[in-house]
């Protein structure tokens, strides 16, 4: 329930904290002392569309806060987990209204969008009243409101699901459908390319190792050239070899007449022969080690070329062509064998939607069951209410050729307010006044079922006396046994059925001739004068505080 609401600086009010509790509470004072921006506050804090002229003149910006304390298994609770907020503990809604027009939404604190502030404040609070805006129900939610009364709602939760699975068995034999008629109109290409595409046989990451093998081989064809030069030079007949072996021939023939002076060119002579023969050995290693198949590059040419010709002819990268043989391959074999998979996929389509039928029609006959008896507890509620001439009717469209998650059930509320009229949609036919009385007999028939813990009723009194506003005040009490209501009124037999009763008042703030809305509780005493005020008007009489004490007491 609404346990707390803070407003600053909204229109006429400066500074307003207010605490509530369970049970019946009202709200009354003279016209224009500020009630309607009250509920309008409300209404800003729930996410209704904020306008910059709610900020109080002279200020920058205006804020609502208002407090929930909510039971833990609460459907808000789960409805908060969608939105990523953490709501433990009480719930805190908080609208931020600047004077430029722009607005910002908390919940417990945490940023959210005026979509998700509104969608949590409608499972919160309903607000009821004589405007269009603040109509109760919307014809949307007329079908989850008897669902509610019937104790379907389980039930309806459960058809939804059994849609949503009929739905992807649905998609999924299109699905099929669609691949096996697309299939069909390419067969001849399909097949030309699938076995083109097995032919060839692609691999990943064939292109760039092709590419670097080719690339090596070329160079390499580059360095035997080389290689065969150098090992032609090494061996030849004028091979540096061969002519300093003459040299340390005729070098050795004359050591002995030279002493030692040739010693040292003698051996270096020696190592330098040795040197050659080395190098002139690894030469030819080299030379063997670099010897590669001119096939195997014309090979890798072909087979390079091949690919990039399937590339260009397929409009794809090389590096997809084995992706594209096999979805080749796979609409091959849907075409193939799809037909098999695709009467299995109706049948179970044709199963779930039998059952979803059967579920559905089942639904619907309880559907109009419930209506029969919601019906009959709301012509009980409408006399007292001064609707005696009315006529309150569940109006239920089946049309079983019409399936949706809901079930083959369109409703809609309709009533007929004087008799020979014709009934009608009850947010068209019912003027402001007969449209909350309506409403409020169909709350107070629905109970705790199918409601906001929080209702707000906006001065459904208007237009009544005597008798209709004691039936409005009792019905309203009987409601918020149930759950917690506030009530803006002008009749004293409601304000004196309230547990809570508020005065709204203006008075002038000491700042020139600004003047604010102030609300207080009123304590028995006060109550006491405030509905004697209610009976006789400005001039309070002693009658007046009489009868005032006779309300109080019934």
């Amino acid at each position: 329930m609404l346990t707390g609401l803070s407003i600053r600086d909204i229109v006429l009010i400066d500074r307003l904290d207010l605490t509530f509790s369970g049970g019946l509470s009202v709200l009354t004072g003279e016209t224009g002392a500020g009630k309607s921006i009250l509920l309008d506050s409300l209404s800003l804090a729930l996410g209704a569309r904020g306008d910059g002229s709610l900020v109080r003149e002279g200020a920058a910006q205006g804020q609502v806060t208002a407090v929930f304390d909510l039971a833990p298994d609460h459907p808000v609770r789960a409805a908060g987990e969608e939105f990523g907020i953490e709501l433990d503990g009480d719930l805190i809604l908080r609208r931020v209204q600047l004077a430029d027009g722009r607005s910002r939404a908390f919940v417990n604190d945490q940023p959210v969008s005026v979509q998700a502030l509104r969608a949590i404040g409608a499972a919160l609070v309903e607000i009821h009243g004589q405007h269009a805006d603040r109509a109760m129900i919307e014809p949307a939610q007329h079908r989850a409101l008897v669902d509610g009364f019937a104790g379907l709602t389980e039930e309806a939760e459960a058809l939804a699901r059994l849609y949503a699975d009929w739905r992807k068995a649905v998609q999924a034999a299109e699905g099929a459908r669609a691949r096996i008629e697309a299939a069909r109109k390419e067969a001849d290409y399909l097949r030309h390319a699938a076995g083109e595409l097995d032919a060839l046989s692609p691999e990943e990451g064939e292109e760039d190792r092709l590419a670097d093998e080719r690339q090596a081989m070329m160079q390499a064809e580059k360095a035997i050239a080389d290689l065969r030069d150098a090992s032609e030079i090494m061996g030849g007949d004028q091979a540096p070899g061969a002519v300093l072996l003459s040299v340390l021939r005729r070098l050795e023939r004359r050591r002995e007449g030279a002493g030692g002076n040739l010693l040292a060119t003698i051996t270096a002579l020696e190592n330098a022969l040795s040197a050659l023969d080395e190098a002139h050995y690894n030469l030819d290693a080299a030379l063997r080690d670099t010897e590669f198949d001119p096939r195997a590059l014309e090979r890798i040419e072909e087979r390079l070329f091949a690919l990039r010709a399937a590339s260009r002819k397929y409009q794809v990268p090389v590096t997809e062509l084995p992706a594209l043989a096999a979805r080749y391959a796979a609409d091959l074999d849907a075409l193939d064998h799809g037909e098999e998979q695709l009467v299995r996929l109706e049948a179970i389509a044709r199963e779930a939607e039998a059952v979803l039928r059967a579920r559905a029609g089942a639904l619907s006959d309880k559907r109009r069951h419930a209506a029969q008896a919601l019906d009959a507890a709301i012509a009980a509620e409408l006399p007292p209410l001064k609707l005696e001439r009315a006529r309150f009717m569940t109006d239920i469209d089946r049309d079983e050729a019409r399936l949706e998650a809901s079930g083959f059930d369109r409703i809609e509320f309709h009533v007929a307010t004087n008799p020979g009229t014709r009934p009608g949609p009850m947010m068209k036919i019912a003027s402001g006044g007969e449209l909350a009385r309506f409403m409020l007999a169909l709350k107070v028939s629905l109970a705790d079922r199918g409601s906001a813990p929080t209702l707000v009723f906006d001065e459904i009194d208007t237009g009544v006396g005597g008798a209709v506003a004691d039936a409005i005040g009792l019905r309203l009490a009987r409601l918020a046994d149930r759950v917690q209501v506030l009530a803006v009124t002008h009749a004293p037999q409601v304000a004196a059925r309230a547990r809570t009763h508020f005065h709204i008042s203006k008075s002038e703030t000491g700042e020139g001739n600004r003047v604010a809305t102030r609300v207080k509780p009123l304590d028995t005493e006060a109550r006491r004068e405030e509905i004697a005020r209610m009976l006789s008007g400005a001039a309070i009489t002693d009658e007046a505080r009489a009868a005032a004490g006779r309300l109080l007491e019934a």
